[in-house]
């Protein structure tokens, strides 16, 4: 027996004796399919799986989420995280609906046509909505075939997707791609596990090199990464006649298309302070009437290369404001809102979720 024939034998055995259910398993409607990958990048199961039937419940169709307003998406979004993902989304149903009649693409190559479809996206989509012969790529899959041929190669350098692809590839099942992709994944998520994985029930055991030699938990072999830049924010939470003050983040920085509180981003964690904020967004001191509220804990948010500490600083402003006040640099491009309104209808970064929910 072949080890191709001996790993599709065993992956299979393994797969029918551990059924792992989720909504969109055995599911045939490429937009699903499509919609429930995009979700699950850089995501556990667990957590995506209800922003899937929120996603299914709110918009059934692709020309649903088209028609969508993109605030909309990013709300029904929220606390997911890499918000690239949803404005991805977005304007890949938006191209599906307009630029191809609603007709989803059904090859490897013309997915890879939709923004923010990678190869994994659009042989997972390939393979289980048209059961076409492409193998998926992605962390689970990495880790397997890394242990079991003892592959030293990093996984993080360029050079081994090419190898890891063209391996993949030779492992599959043409006859039954799906049902091999699901496998692999599946089995990756809870038997070949990042951390004590279960070995010795293992049915690829025989074979596996890196069980063979003891070394499971060398692989794979990943460069060390770089450490995490900090930065540092400071939030002002206005309160003026029931109201308050919110910005949508733009440009090329993290979170683009989120909301957010009046912010300055100041050099370390020791100027997260009113007085700090006194100093740089109220040079002349507080107007007559204003006052300092509450000053918040730090909370933390990390980032796949950043970390971002904020404090939340509450400022309560008379009903009557000297002139000039709003025009202020940290207040261009804010609007004023009300504060009851704030959580229910704007999408905001994870960071500022956990202050709502400290908070109330």
């Amino acid at each position: 027996m072949t080890t191709a024939e001996f790993f599709r034998k065993n992956l299979f055995a393994w797969a029918a004796d551990n059924p792992r259910p989720m909504p969109w398993k055995g599911e045939k409607d490429p937009y699903k399919i499509w919609l429930s990958e995009i979700i699950l990048q850089q995501t556990r199961v667990e957590q995506g799986w209800p922003y899937f039937e929120k996603f299914v419940a709110n918009y059934p169709t692709v020309q649903a989420l088209a028609a969508a307003p993109e605030d909309a998406v990013l709300k029904l979004w929220e606390g997911l995280g890499y918000y690239t993902r949803a404005r991805n989304l977005h304007a890949g149903a938006r191209y599906v609906s307009y630029e191809l009649n609603g007709i989803f693409p059904n090859t490897f190559d013309t997915l890879r046509s939709i923004k923010g479809v990678g190869d994994y996206t659009a042989a997972a989509v390939a393979s289980f909505a048209f059961n076409l012969p492409h193998a998926v790529l992605d962390g689970n899959v990495y880790r397997v075939l890394s242990r079991f041929f003892a592959i030293d190669t990093p996984t993080d350098l360029p050079a081994a997707k090419k190898q890891f692809s063209a391996l993949a590839q030779e492992m599959l099942d043409p006859a039954k791609p799906a049902a091999f992709n699901q496998a692999m994944m599946d089995f990756g998520a809870t038997c070949c596990t990042p951390a004590q994985p279960k070995c010795n029930t293992c049915t690829l055991n025989s074979r596996c090199q890196a069980y063979q030699l003891g070394r499971q938990n060398d692989f794979p072999v990943r460069i060390k990464k770089a450490a995490r830049k900090e930065r540092f924010f400071l939030y002002l939470i206005v309160q003026h006649s029931g109201n308050t003050y919110l910005r949508k983040r733009t440009g090329k920085d993290i979170w683009r298309g989120l909301h957010e509180f009046p912010m300055l981003e100041v050099d370390n964690a020791t100027e997260l302070t009113a007085e700090t904020a006194e100093r740089l967004f109220l040079p002349t001191g507080l107007p007559p009437g204003a006052q300092w509220q509450k000053s918040s804990p730090q909370f933390r948010q990390i980032l796949t290369h950043q970390e971002v500490v904020a404090v939340f600083l509450e400022l309560h402003l008379p009903p009557k404001i000297k002139s000039g006040f709003f025009e202020h640099f940290l207040f261009k491009e804010s609007f004023e809102v009300p504060y009851a309104d704030v959580k229910k209808k704007f999408a905001f970064p994870r960071v500022i979720i956990r202050f709502f929910d400290k908070n109330g």
